[in-house]
C-alpha cells in the first residue's frame, strides 16, 4: 500500500511539474511582443538622420536613429510602446525637431530592428533607455548635455523608471502610461478566477525579476526630482485617463503637469500631436530650448486641459 501511495505522489509531482512548465511557457509567450520592422526612415519624411547600433544588457544591440539639429541643443530620447518601433514614434519627434532639439528614436530589444532577447518587459525597456543615455554621454559634441526622456505606454513607464534612478535626466514626458502594472494585468485577467490571477501576477514578478510595486509609475514618480509632463488621452479605453491623474497625484514636487487631450486614444501617437506645442512649451519653461522656431510660432496649442499637480 505504501508503495502505491508513494508512486501516486511521484506521478502527481511529475504532472504538477509538467503543468507548471507548460504554464511558464504560456506565460513567457505573453512576454513576446509582436515585432514590426520599420518600412521607412526619417529621410522619407525629409529629416536628416544617422543610424546607430548601441550596446545594451545581455550582450545585445539596439537599433536607433539620431536626428541631429544643433550640438548646442538638448537631446530627446523617444521610446515606443509594446509592439511599437522607432518609425511609429516619428510623429512625436516632429515638434521637437521643428523647435531645434536633437532627437533619438530607439527600438527596445525584441522590437523593430533591435536584437532579440529571451523576453520583453518594462524593466528591460528601461535598461535600453539607460543604455542610450550612457551612449549619448560618450558623444558630447553632438548635444549640450541636457537630456529629456519621452515614452509611450509601456515606454512611458520605462522612462519614468529610468528617470527615477538617473539624475542626469532633466525632464520627462509620459504619454499614455498606466499607473500600476498590476492594475493593467487585473483588467486583462478579469475573466480568470482570483486565485489564478494572483498566481499569474506572482509568476510575472519572478520572470521579470522585479516586484510590480517597484516599477509602477505611480511609485517611481515619487523618486523623480526633474520636471515631468504626463499626457493622456481622454478617449483612451485601454488605459483610462484616471490612471494619469493617479500618477500625477503621487508626485512629490510641484514640477509635474498633467495634460488631458480631447480625442486622443491609446495606440495612435498622432492623436497626441494636437498638444505638440504644449510639449515643447513645457521644455521651454525649464530652459530646455532648441535653436529653432519657438513652439508658439510653429505649432498649434493643444485642445485639452492642463493642470499643475502638487
Amino acid at each position: 500500500m505504501a508503495s502505491v501511495v508513494g508512486l501516486s505522489l511521484v506521478v502527481a509531482g511529475i504532472l504538477l511539474s509538467a503543468l507548471y512548465g507548460l504554464f511558464r511557457i504560456v506565460l513567457m509567450r505573453g512576454f513576446r511582443a509582436p515585432r514590426i520592422v520599420e518600412c521607412t526612415t526619417p529621410a522619407d519624411s525629409g529629416f536628416e538622420f544617422e543610424e546607430l547600433r548601441i550596446p545594451t544588457r545581455n550582450d545585445k544591440w539596439l537599433h536607433a536613429w539620431l536626428l541631429p539639429n544643433d550640438p548646442c541643443a538638448p537631446c530627446v530620447i523617444v521610446l515606443h510602446g509594446w509592439g511599437g518601433n522607432a518609425e511609429m514614434m516619428l510623429p512625436v519627434a516632429v515638434p521637437f525637431l521643428t523647435a531645434g532639439l536633437n532627437v533619438m528614436l530607439l527600438d527596445a530589444r525584441c522590437h523593430g530592428r533591435s536584437d532579440d532577447d529571451n523576453f520583453s518587459s518594462l524593466p528591460k525597456f528601461a535598461e535600453d533607455v539607460d543604455a542610450c543615455i550612457d551612449w549619448l554621454y560618450t558623444q558630447p559634441k553632438r548635444w549640450n548635455g541636457q537630456l529629456v526622456l519621452l515614452g509611450h505606454s509601456v515606454g512611458a513607464g520605462a522612462v519614468l523608471l529610468s528617470a527615477s534612478r538617473d539624475r542626469r535626466v532633466q525632464a520627462v514626458i509620459s504619454i499614455a502610461a498606466f499607473s500600476h502594472p498590476r492594475t493593467m494585468m487585473q483588467r486583462y485577467l478579469q475573466r480568470f478566477p482570483q486565485v489564478l490571477r494572483h498566481l499569474i501576477i506572482r509568476q510575472v514578478q519572478q520572470v521579470i525579476g522585479h516586484a510590480l510595486d517597484d516599477i509602477a509609475p505611480m511609485n517611481t514618480i515619487r523618486n523623480i526630482t526633474c520636471p515631468v509632463l504626463i499626457a493622456h488621452g481622454l478617449d483612451d479605453v485601454t488605459v483610462p485617463a484616471d490612471e494619469a491623474r493617479k500618477i500625477a497625484g503621487c508626485a512629490t514636487h510641484d514640477g509635474v503637469e498633467l495634460v488631458l487631450i480631447k480625442g486622443a486614444g491609446h495606440d495612435s501617437v498622432e492623436s497626441f500631436m494636437n498638444c505638440g506645442g504644449q510639449l515643447v512649451e513645457f521644455l521651454d519653461r525649464y530652459g530646455l530650448q532648441g535653436m529653432g522656431t519657438s513652439a508658439s510660432q510653429s505649432l498649434d496649442t493643444a485642445t485639452g486641459t492642463r493642470s499643475a499637480t502638487q
